[in-house]
């Protein structure tokens, strides 16, 4: 080996003594070469430009101390001075710190005096801040009180909400000083906790100070200050609620015994105190704030079971309370209002005064009747607050009519009073479940004079005219019962609700896409009573069931209060089958929907025919169940890949089917149009055809084969109006019944067939001249390759000729005997002639040529 590199070493020397210009170039070359390398190198420390030093990130004006160059040395000292201190970090680059400095600045000029504000700029890579501390995000808000601290505000960078965290920081306990204040505190319907210390023996008593911080860490936990702590100091104030020893945390709870802290079991801590709160505390509404990035606060609380999002105006510094959220709290308190006397009272109420009859008549006698009784779970409604309220059964029903003629044949003949009706004879039965009504039915025979019956009836008896069933009111005529049915509902049906509310100003787009209407102002400023879908007063309901995938949207009536629309949505939700419709959502214009609404003619007049018909929820089920026409429909998204790829053959397939007007090209897009379940595919692209007079025999093209024009073509001409098995069945019925009705759907079905048969002989045709078109094609390339083949012959021909043409000249210049001319005139025969023989060659030798 070191022989070789020996070798190769002298043979190199021995080249460069004999070539010194070579030996110069490689000197040169390595200079250059450790230059250049040098240079690099020397520049890549300056590649990435200093940063510019920071700038004031607060106006001068502003009442905020601006520590831009993260001097965390100095926020230590302001914090000691202050008794309450706001610090806010930012970044000067992030658009949310931009963003919430001009709320804190608002806030900061109305607090100043209370607040020491100070603001710190983390993002500096010189300053203390971003050196010692670590933060994911931007902007951060912390508060201090005194040598608490520091209380990270979690909720959204609005002024309002802003200083409404500092005012309940400011001040975190509520003084109560006597029994007037100490009711009133406690009739709200958030949870409320009440202390009891007595100042008498020190400024502050040892567990004053503890019970104090026990509030600010509940601010910690939940920004809007939900739980609210009092204090009382006086003795008889506290035995109100029957607190007599001191140092005593007392929880207040409604539906539930109230607690008061176990000092003996745990330890009188803060953080011990609002652990014990914040587990044995009830809740019968909670506020969400979704923080408008990805989040799974929505999933986490609707996967707990039904949910009602009640979309509101909240003002969070409003000096009054909120009318609406009162008159929601009112309601969902009666909710879970739980009273085992109203199990009880059931059996009960069919003999009380409250009762609501109606008299249904038999068809099996003429003198019999039934008084069918209904009688609400709530007992202690007056006879003045109910209305009749029968569903369609009662009025009769097929379900009830056996019962009733059991009941009512099979009593005694003799007459009896109304009184006596409800109380003797009477045999209740339960209408399958419902957690909100019973009834009862009763017999008796009646008289011919029924007004004077009627006019002997008790004072509390409400009663409906003695008329058929069938010149009865509808039940959708019948005004609502104004009873409290939803006092306790909670526990009497297995749908339980959950009541979530949310400040509509920072949640509108999720209102919008669970169905309301409007701008994002309009639930701010519409007047009240007027008709929608919920909105007015400023309020939208939206009962959300995640289980079973679906949500319902509270409809308001302009005769209806707000207290009773929504009384009768938890009602009809809570039934055992409820009676609301789902909502689907689409993405149609509003606007446009409803021009199309008033003037529907005047559109398909003046707009052409699309080549493709754009489906959104209104307009799904009129297109697709149009008998008229058969419709192909595809499904897809915009974020689908593969819907994209087919759109080009979509629309050369919408092309060819342009000039048939019983045959529709649509599509839809399902991730912004819900639509029924029945119509719903489980993946996408997907591609239905709904057949006409044959929408329930809807075919879906098979997910083995490609889609391709052709496929489409054949599937359509397949399934599109084919009778092939129902050809026997429509023949006979039609000639069973050849009159009336009979024969027009006779004339339809032959219409029918004899499209399909045209249908079919067209596609003959078209296989036919597909073939011909075949054999054709094959035939001329057969004639291709002969004639190239005799081009070839030719050309060798000419090239031989050409060859042997310099050895005949002079035999043709030494024969004297024929001129030139006369050789002319007898070659150009000859010539002619050959073409004449074989023209194709002469063409393709041209060609060659």
């Amino acid at each position: 080996m070191l022989r070789r590199v020996r070798q190769s070493l002298r043979q190199v020397l021995f080249l460069m003594a004999r070539r010194p210009d070579l030996l110069c170039g490689a000197i040169v070359l390595s200079v250059l070469l450790v230059l250049a390398v040098k240079f690099t190198c020397s520049r890549a420390k300056n590649v990435v430009a200093a940063a510019r030093p920071p700038v004031r990130f607060f106006s001068p004006e502003a009442p905020v101390v601006d520590l831009y160059l993260g001097q965390l040395d100095q926020v230590e000292r302001l914090r000691s001075v202050a008794e309450v201190s706001l610090i806010f970090f930012y970044a000067p680059w992030c658009a949310h710190s931009m963003a919430a400095g001009q709320e804190v600045q608002q806030v900061a000029k109305k607090l100043a005096k209370q607040v020491q504000f100070v603001a710190v700029n983390c993002w500096y890579s010189q300053g203390k801040c971003r050196r010692q501390n670590r933060l994911y995000q931007y902007p951060i808000i912390h508060l201090f009180y005194r040598r608490f601290g520091p209380i990270e505000y979690k909720g959204p960078f609005v002024a309002q909400y802003v200083e409404s965290f500092i005012l309940r920081v400011i001040t975190p306990l509520t003084y109560l000083p006597s029994r007037a204040t100490l009711e009133e505190f406690l009739s709200c319907h958030e949870p409320r906790v009440v202390g009891f210390f007595q100042f008498n023996s020190s400024p502050q008593p040892p567990g004053y100070i503890t019970y104090l911080s026990s509030a600010l860490q509940a601010l910690r936990r939940d920004f809007r200050g939900v739980i609210r702590f009092g204090v009382v100091t006086n003795k008889q104030v506290a035995e109100a609620i029957s607190i007599r020893e001191d140092e005593t945390v007392y929880l207040h709870r409604r539906f539930n015994s109230s607690l008061i802290f176990p000092r003996r079991e745990r330890n009188f801590t803060s953080q011990a105190i609002c652990s014990w709160v914040f587990e044995h505390h009830e809740t019968v509404l909670q506020w969400l704030h979704p923080p408008g990035a990805k989040s799974r606060l929505l999933e986490q609380e609707l996967t707990k079971g039904p949910a009602l999002l009640l979309f509101l105006p909240h003002n969070p510094l409003g000096s009054k309370p909120n009318p609406i959220l009162q008159q929601v709290a009112d309601i969902a308190v009666r909710y879970h209002s739980c009273d085992n006397n109203n199990h009880s009272s059931l059996d009960k109420s069919f003999t009380s005064h409250s009762l609501c009859c109606q008299s249904v008549l038999l068809p099996e006698s003429s003198t019999s009747v039934c008084e069918v009784c209904l009688s609400w779970s709530r007992p202690s409604l007056t006879s003045s607050s109910l209305s009749c309220s029968f569903p369609p059964t009662v009025q009769g029903g097929d379900g009830l009519q056996s019962y009733l003629r059991y009941c009512c044949l099979h009593q005694l003949p003799a007459p009896m009073s109304i009184k006596t009706a409800t109380s003797v004879g009477c045999s209740n039965f339960l209408n399958s479940y419902s957690p909100f009504s019973q009834y009862s039915a009763c017999c008796r025979k009646v008289e011919p004079q029924l007004n004077e019956s009627q006019a002997k009836e008790g004072p509390n008896m409400q009663r409906v005219p003695l008329t058929p069933p069938s010149l009865s009111t509808p039940p959708s005529s019948v005004p609502p019962h104004r009873g409290d049915g939803i006092t306790g509902l909670r526990c009497q049906t297995n749908r339980t609700l959950r009541f979530y509310v949310l400040d509509v100003a920072l949640n509108w787009p999720l209102a919008v896409r669970l169905g309301a209407t409007g701008n994002r102002t309009a639930p701010l400023h519409q007047e009240a009573g007027t008709p929608g879908d919920g909105s007015s007063n400023g309020l939208f309901a939206a009962i959300v069931n995640l289980k079973d995938e679906v949500h319902y949207v509270l409809h308001r009536s302009p005769a209806a209060t707000l207290t009773e629309s929504l009384e009768a949505f938890i009602r009809n939700f809570s039934a055992p089958y409820t009676l609301l419709q789902r909502h689907l959502v689409g993405e149609e214009d509003r606007k446009g929907g409803e021009q199309e609404d008033r003037h529907p003619d005047e559109h398909q007049q003046t707009s052409p025919r699309p080549l493709i018909t754009e489906l959104t929820t209104s307009s799904f089920l009129p297109s697709v169940m149009d008998l008229q026409k058969d419709v192909l429909l595809f499904y897809y998204t915009q974020w689908c890949g593969f819907c994209s790829v087919l759109n080009h053959i979509i629309i050369q397939l919408a092309r060819l089917l342009q000039g048939n007007s019983t045959i529709t090209v649509a599509r839809v897009n399902v991730a912004r149009n819900d639509l029924p379940w029945e119509f719903m595919v489980d993946h996408v692209p997907s591609i239905l055809l709904f057949p006409r007079y044959r929408k329930h025999l809807s075919v879906k093209f098979p997910d083995d084969l490609p889609i391709t024009l052709p496929n489409l073509l054949r599937f359509i001409l397949q399934h599109s109006g084919s009778v092939h098995d129902t050809d026997k069945q429509v023949t006979s019925s039609v000639e069973a019944d050849a009159s009336g009705p009979g024969a027009i759907l006779h004339a339809e079905f032959l219409a029918l067939q004899r499209e399909v048969q045209a249908l079919h002989h067209a596609r003959e045709r078209l296989s036919q001249q597909l073939e011909q078109l075949w054999r054709d094609n094959r035939r001329l390339k057969f004639d291709s390759r002969s004639l190239e083949v005799q081009n070839a012959e030719l050309q060798r021909e000419r090239q031989s000729l050409r060859g042997a043409a310099p050895g005949e000249k002079p035999a043709a210049r030494g024969s004297s005997e024929t001129p030139a001319g006369a050789g002319r005139h007898l070659r150009k025969p000859a010539e002619r002639e050959h073409a004449a023989q074989d023209p194709a060659e002469g063409a393709e030798g041209q060609d060659g040529g």
